[in-house]
């Protein structure tokens, strides 16, 4: 039993950590199930988990004495089989995050110790008169069948997730068509840098990306871009047809202290003068500046006014964030650029703020954040991705446009619909003060809201794909 009592508290320790790995990280931070290149991990997943479900259920319940030690053994061996095909399929996909990399370890040694301990009991208990025997752990055995129901449908999403990215339909790429382009795209690594280049890329074009992390890139991007990891590392004599500016460190993350609003504006400002250095002494200037911008430019504002791109800078930390990267982007005009700046909304996709924001949901925890009443103004990353092909190949385009869906909603409403799609119930609603209290200055992006107008985008006849919220997270859920 003192065996038993040890392999019991590893097993726990082990679903502990397994459900922290698939939530933080196979979840929100990777978004697996939305990722077409990791259909293969997640099938692999699948099948694991829901073995993983069988051995948690039955060290949990069953003592395997004499031959029944072979099909406990047999599981097992598969389970460890199963781990490290999906360790060498991670590694030929994508590149782990450090986090991801140190919790893998963490589990492969408290495995290690788990399964070790179990093979020495099964060993006693292989000398016994072959049966299985029921065995009542109390409130440990009780936790470890609960986590294995949790694991099994854990890998009962992941099975369904690869079925869907297997049977996905393939939307239309909005770069295929365009003239051939030499780009260069800063922040190629983001939720909407990555999908950019890869776009750019299956539609033909010469793409380089500025990235911190090549050796990311080369899993992001199969290879297929020219990656840099220093804007010095250009030559007077490239060229390039377009710039995209998408470069910054998230603005959600750590509290606004006054050394991580630093972080965020030289994130921003440094590599905006970086490349506008560049292409003043380039041989052959690019012809377009695209340039990133968001809705906080207008700041938090009273009431439910209505902002279009006329309306006034506001106030605030984020206001000023935006605007000065705005104005750093401006003087690619006088070298001769045409120049056309997105103030983002809340860019709704497979990864980025969604999950986050649905994760409440998806265990009937969802509700409205504040009173409910502040205003999301969003797009779909699909209709962004759109704007920037229109504003490759449109010279008509320039200046500054509000790249949010036509449609803007409460937080009320999102909390409603969001309920309905996934018929989940919502009722754990979130006073704003605690929020507040927790996040600071950075509670703004969830308690208050701008009431954001695409005029422009509407005035020049731009069809959204996604001009509903309904529409857009029937197509992302």
């Amino acid at each position: 039993m003192e065996i038993m009592n040890w392999v019991l508290a590893l097993l726990i320790a082990q679903g502990v950590l397994g459900a922290i790995d698939t939530l933080y990280h196979h979840e929100l931070t990777e978004a697996l199930p939305r990722r077409p290149g990791a259909k293969k991990e997640l099938a692999i997943h699948s099948i694991r988990a829901l073995l993983y479900g069988v051995v948690f259920a039955a060290i949990a319940n069953v003592e395997f004495h004499g031959i029944w030690i072979a099909s406990i053994s047999a599981l097992i061996a598969i389970e460890v089989g199963l781990t490290l095909w999906d360790f060498v399929v991670e590694d030929n996909s994508r590149k782990l995050p450090a986090t991801e990399r140190i919790l893998h370890t963490i589990l492969a040694i408290n495995g290690g110790a788990l399964f070790g301990l179990y093979a020495w009991q099964l060993v006693e208990w292989g000398g016994l008169s072959t049966a299985l025997v029921s065995v009542d752990y109390g409130w440990r055995g009780d936790l470890l069948t609960l986590f294995a129901i949790g694991v099994a449908a854990s890998g009962i999403r992941d099975g369904i997730a690869a079925f869907q990215l297997n049977k996905a339909v393939i939307v239309a790429n909005p770069f295929l068509g365009l003239a051939k382009q030499k780009i260069f795209v800063t922040g190629g690594s983001g939720f909407i840098g990555e999908a950019l280049v890869n776009d750019l890329l299956d539609a033909g074009h010469d793409v380089t990306v500025w990235i911190r992390d090549p050796i990311r890139a080369a899993y992001l991007f199969d290879g297929r871009a020219r990656c840099i990891r220093n804007i010095s590392y250009l030559d007077s004599a490239d060229y390039f047809d377009v710039i995209v500016n998408l470069a910054g460190a998230p603005v959600i993350g750590a509290r606004w202290s006054s050394r991580q609003k630093a972080k965020l504006l030289s994130s921003r400002l440094e590599t905006t003068q970086a490349v506008i250095n560049w292409v003043a002494q380039a041989k052959s200037r690019p012809s377009t500046w695209i340039q990133a911008s968001a809705i906080g430019y207008y700041g938090v504002r009273s009431g439910n006014e209505k902002l279009d791109e006329n309306s006034t800078k506001g106030d605030g930390f984020m206001a000023e964030l935006c605007a000065k990267w705005e104005d750093a982007a401006h003087s690619v005009e006088s070298l001769g650029l045409r120049r056309v700046t997105f103030r983002l909304g809340i860019v709704f996709g497979p990864g980025g703020a969604l999950p986050p924001l649905l994760l409440p949901y998806y265990f009937g925890l969802g509700g409205r954040l504040g009173n409910g009443k502040q205003v999301m103004s969003w797009i779909h990353r699909d209709d962004v991705l759109r704007l920037f092909a229109e504003a490759i190949s449109s010279d008509a385009m320039q200046g500054t446009y509000n790249a949010v869906a036509p449609e803007a909603i409460t937080q009320a409403e999102f909390a409603q619909t969001v309920g309905k799609i996934l018929m989940r119930p919502v009722w754990l609603h979130l006073p704003a003060a605690p929020i507040r209290w927790l996040a600071g200055e950075m509670a703004q992006l969830f308690v208050d809201g701008q009431n954001v107008i695409p005029n422009r985008l509407l005035s020049n006849g731009f069809s959204f794909r996604y001009p509903t919220l309904k529409k857009a997270l029937h197509d992302l859920v």
